[in-house]
């Protein structure tokens, strides 16, 4: 069945007449009476009852009217998708990110992706931590990547969306609770507990380096699957923990203090990452779209 013969189908249905339904659509009346033919051969049915005077429809083209504008209406969604998605605006894009700090600013651009781009469908999947969730873009299962490192990485193309300073967090109850700010040689003889140590965790290595231009290593007492796990620790007085101040302003846990961090060092970087081999349609789409949500913050 011949979409531009289910549109003179219809045309002619609602007129009634084959030569105003040929004016409507721009025809000679010769071919809209030849697709009629070609349609009621085709369906095995008469579809109008026609005299010199009138046109009408036979039960059988009552009965395809419904069916014929469900075609036309598909017809029309299929060419509204097809041209959207070459140009982007259609399609899954997965993205991994890590760490409470982050979980704001992937909902920002979440929505906006919502707002801007309905035909894209953005999955959100929370890591624990940078490593993972940068292995899976690099093996293709997420599209998308959110985290903290330090480096390149080969594989991934990246551009920094926030830089992010250090806190110390300990319990309300700690000698320093009560200070805005801490040197971390002045926790040179404090327990401490941290996150896993993968390999390129910026915390960990952040706290080792910081400790050692301090003169101590820092005595590392309990490690915490994430970072809820390892505030709890802090506000039960097993230690104190390097952090972000994104967690600082984002995770709220009343029993812990956080102390920013005097020592000299580079800020870290949150990066938003992706594989190397290029971005295209629903993926080049969020990542243009990132670029005016997350900015890449200017220097100083």
């Amino acid at each position: 069945m011949e979409i531009q013969d289910v549109q003179v189908f219809l045309a002619v249905a609602e007129e009634l007449h084959f030569g105003r339904a040929a004016e409507r659509l721009h025809l000679a009346q010769p071919p809209v009476s030849r697709s009629v033919r070609r349609l009621e051969e085709e369906l095995g049915a008469r579809l109008f009852e026609r005299t010199t005077r009138s046109v009408r429809l036979t039960a059988e083209g009552e009965a395809l009217r419904g069916p014929a504008q469900d075609m036309l209406e598909a017809h029309r969604r299929a060419l509204l998708v097809v041209k959207a998605a070459g140009r982007g605006e259609v399609g899954l894009v997965r993205v991994a990110f890590a760490g409470a700090s982050t979980h704001s600013m992937v909902g920002r651009l979440a929505r906006q992706v919502r707002q801007d781009y309905p035909g894209i469908q953005i999955e959100l999947h929370s890591q624990n931590f940078a490593m993972p969730a940068l292995s899976k873009v690099l093996r293709g299962e997420m599209e998308i990547g959110f985290s903290r490192w330090d480096g390149a990485i080969p594989g991934l193309a990246a551009r920094v969306v926030a830089h992010e300073n250090l806190v110390v967090a300990v319990a309300a109850s700690h000698r320093l609770a009560q200070r805005k700010t801490v040197r971390i040689e002045e926790l040179a003889h404090e327990p401490f507990v941290s996150l896993p140590p993968y390999s390129g965790s910026v915390l960990i290595d952040r706290l080792r380096s910081l400790s050692h231009s301090a003169g101590f290593s820092a005595d590392i007492v309990q490690v915490a699957p994430d970072t809820w796990t390892l505030l709890a620790l802090v506000e039960a007085e097993v230690g104190c923990a390097l952090t972000l101040t994104t967690v600082a302003d984002n995770v709220s846990t009343p029993g812990v203090r956080f102390l920013r961090v005097t020592d000299h060092y580079e800020p870290i970087a949150l990066r938003m990452a992706w594989r190397e081999m290029g971005a295209k349609g629903a993926m080049a789409t969020v990542l243009r779209l990132a670029e005016r949500v997350l900015p890449t913050p200017t220097a100083g």
